[in-house]
C-alpha cells in the first residue's frame, strides 16, 4: 500500500468551533477512469470550502485494468490531501477492510464514486460519530425525508432486498446497500476481523455485525440520484447477498458473529434532581410477565378465531392444528422480540425451544376439545372455541416458565 495523504487542516477562521476529529473518506473504484476525476474534484471542493473537520481523500483502486490507476496518481499531484491505495484483487469489500483496516483516522467513511448520494449528507453523516453519539452511520434511501430519482427496477429489488434483511434478521436499520457510510475507527477493527465478503455484501455484514453487538447505527435521509453507468451486476449481487443473508443468520446461531466491543453505558438521567421510578417498578420480571400476557391474550383470540374459521372445512384436531402452529411461530416471534427482547438466544433456538412447547399445548388443547366432543357431541363449533381458548389459558402459564427458565435463559445481550 502505497502512504496515505496526510490530513487536511481545517481553516479555523472559516469554522471557528471545529471538530478536532480526523476523517479518512475513501472512494473504492474499478474501472473508473472517466468518472473518478470529476469525483475527487468535486468533493475536493467541498471538502475544502465547507467541512469542518481535518480530513483526507483515499482513493481504492481494486484490480482495476485500464486507465484508473494512472488517472488517480495524476489527480493525487494536482489535489493535496488526495491518496491513492491499489490493490492486485477486485472487490470492494476487500479494498474497504485493507483500507479502513490501515487507518489512522479517527473516523472512516466512503463513498460511490459516482456520487449519486448528496454531499449535504456528508457532514450529518460524521458528526454523531465525532460527537461519539453513534458508532456507525449510514445513509438510506428508504428512511422518511429521503428523496431518490431511480428507476422502477432498482427501486423494487432495493426494497425487496432491505424487507429480507428485515425479515430474516429483524434489523432496525432501513437501507443496508447505500454507498455512503462511515464508522468510528476504534468500534469498526473488531467488526473487520470477523467479515468475510470482499465485494458488494460487505455492507450488509458490516452492519449486521455492528446491530447484532449492540453498537448504535445512525441513519441519515439522502438525496439520491441513479447514474445509469454501473458496475453491478444485479442477478449475481442479489444471488450473493441471499448466500450472505444465510451465512450470516449460520453465524449468529453458532455465536461466532458476537465480537469483543466495548458495550455503551446503561441510559441515565442528565437532571440531578430528576424523580425516577423504584427500581421494584422497573424490573425485568414484570416487564416481562406484561408482555407475555398481552401477546398471549392476542395469540389465544387470534387461535380462536382462525379455529373457528377453519372449523367450517376441516376436523376439530386438524383445524386445532393448523391455527395452533400459525399463531405458535407469531407468539413465538412476538415474545422473542418484545418480552425477551435483550437476550442473546439465537432465533432458531428460540423456535426450535417453543416447538417443543408446540406439542404440550397441542396434546392439552387437542385433548380438551376432542374431551368436550365425547362429553356432548352436538356442541356447536363455538362451544368448541371457548373450551379451546380455556385449555389455551391453563397452558400458558407452563410455556412462560418454561420459556423463561430453559429458552431465553442465559446472560442478557444489553444492560437493562
Amino acid at each position: 500500500m502505497e502512504r496515505p495523504a496526510p490530513f487536511q487542516p481545517v481553516d479555523r477562521s472559516l469554522h471557528p468551533d471545529a471538530g478536532t476529529a480526523t476523517v479518512d473518506i475513501v472512494v473504492p473504484v474499478y474501472n473508473e477512469e472517466r468518472a473518478l476525476p470529476g469525483c475527487l474534484r468535486t468533493l475536493h471542493a467541498r471538502l475544502s470550502e465547507g467541512f469542518p473537520f481535518p480530513w483526507r481523500i483515499t482513493v481504492a483502486d481494486n484490480a482495476s485494468n485500464d486507465e484508473t490507476l494512472a488517472t488517480a496518481h495524476r489527480l493525487v499531484d494536482e489535489l493535496p490531501g488526495v491518496g491513492v491505495v491499489h490493490l492486485d484483487r477486485k472487490g470492494r469489500g476487500l479494498a474497504l477492510r485493507t483500507v479502513w483496516g490501515a487507518s489512522d483516522a479517527d473516523i472512516v467513511a466512503y463513498m460511490d464514486v459516482d456520487l449519486s448520494t448528496g454531499l449535504d449528507g456528508l457532514l450529518p453523516l460524521v458528526a454523531p460519530l465525532a460527537s461519539g453519539h453513534s458508532d456507525l452511520a449510514i445513509g438510506s434511501r428508504l428512511a422518511p425525508g429521503a428523496r431518490t430519482v431511480r428507476g422502477p427496477r432498482r427501486e423494487f429489488v432495493s426494497r425487496c432486498y432491505n424487507g429480507i434483511i428485515r425479515l430474516t434478521h429483524q434489523v432496525r436499520f432501513t437501507d443496508a446497500q447505500c454507498g455512503f457510510k462511515a464508522a468510528r475507527t476504534e468500534v469498526l477493527r473488531p467488526l473487520l476481523k470477523v467479515t468475510r465478503d470482499d465485494a458488494w455484501f460487505f455492507d450488509t455484514e458490516l452492519l449486521l455485525l455492528a446491530e447484532h453487538n449492540g453498537l448504535r447505527v445512525h441513519e441519515v435521509p439522502v438525496d439520491w440520484v441513479e447514474d445509469v453507468d454501473t458496475r453491478v451486476d444485479v442477478v449475481s449481487t442479489a444471488t450473493d447477498d441471499l448466500r450472505g443473508l444465510w451465512r450470516m443468520a449460520r453465524l449468529k446461531a453458532s455465536g461466532g458473529a458476537r465480537v469483543a466491543v466495548r458495550p455503551r453505558p446503561a441510559p441515565a438521567a442528565e437532571h440531578p434532581d430528576a424523580v425516577l421510578a423504584p427500581a421494584t417498578r422497573r424490573g425485568v420480571l414484570s416487564w416481562e410477565v406484561g408482555c407475555f400476557l398481552a401477546i398471549g391474550v392476542v395469540s389465544t383470540v387470534g387461535q380462536a378465531l382462525l379455529y373457528w374459521l377453519l372449523r367450517g372445512w376441516w376436523t376439530p384436531a386438524v383445524a386445532n392444528l393448523v391455527s395452533l402452529c400459525v399463531l405458535t411461530v407469531l407468539n413465538t416471534e412476538a415474545n422473542r422480540r418484545l418480552t425477551f427482547r435483550y437476550s442473546t438466544t439465537p432465533p432458531a433456538r428460540a423456535h426450535l425451544g417453543a416447538g417443543g412447547l408446540f406439542v404440550l399445548g397441542y396434546l392439552v388443547t387437542s385433548g380438551a376439545v376432542l374431551w368436550f366432543k365425547w362429553l356432548d357431541p352436538g356442541a356447536s363449533p363455538a362451544a368448541e372455541t371457548a373450551v379451546l381458548a380455556a385449555a389455551s389459558v391453563a397452558v400458558t402459564g407452563v410455556r412462560f416458565a418454561v420459556l423463561r427458565l430453559a429458552v431465553f435463559a442465559g446472560p442478557r445481550g444489553r444492560t437493562r
